[in-house]
């Protein structure tokens, strides 16, 4: 990790206009793009760690280390250090540079909070909703595709406490995705 910058947790999520976030493969991917593709590897190469659940985990780990379709963002997904909050798994899959995190999750990552480097990228939602609950997340980056999902998982749970958040960067894709990036007031203080 790069030396004297403390690392930050940057939650990265597809949403639908409706505020789901779950199978993503059903209404976000179809506005995929090259400058979506090239915002993605941005967003990666500013990263030293990616943070995943279990059921993410188990999916990227199955699909990045053999995809071909997106250049340079394969490599970068294979080369970071992965750390993975599981109660269940015993051993971390194949996946290279693959860390087990089978403790107190908010405690160890904001152990991770502390060390030198970039940007910590969760793509988890249940992950994102443990760390927003101990306001952990520094960042949320919002990819909103113009479609309405219907039903599914939202990124943030009913019921939780409210959150005060400040936009602070929006960038327009041509396929009609709104990207929005917001920092946690919380974070900011």
């Amino acid at each position: 990790m790069e030396e004297g910058i403390v690392s930050e947790v940057v939650v990265s999520m597809n949403v639908a206009l409706d505020g789901v976030i779950e199978a993503p493969e059903m209404w976000s991917f179809q506005f995929w793009s090259d400058e979506l593709s090239a915002s993605a590897h941005e967003e990666l190469v500013g990263s030293d760690a990616l943070l995943l659940g279990r059921l993410n985990y188990e999916a990227f780990a199955a699909f990045w280390p053999i995809a071909t379709n997106e250049p340079g963002i394969a490599d970068r997904m294979n080369s970071l250090p992965k750390y993975v909050a599981s109660t269940t798994l015993e051993e971390p899959l194949g996946w290279s540079n693959s860390t087990l995190i089978r403790g107190d999750v908010a405690e160890e990552v904001a152990k991770l909070k502390q060390e030198p480097g970039k940007n910590i990228l969760v793509f988890s939602a249940d992950l994102a909703r443990t760390l927003t609950e101990h306001d952990l997340v520094d960042e949320y980056r919002i990819r909103l595709a113009p479609a309405v999902a219907g039903s599914g998982k939202r990124l943030f749970a009913e019921g939780g406490d409210a959150k005060t958040m400040r936009l602070v960067g929006t960038r327009t894709f041509a396929t009609g995705v709104v990207g929005l990036t917001y920092r946690s007031a919380e974070s900011d203080q």
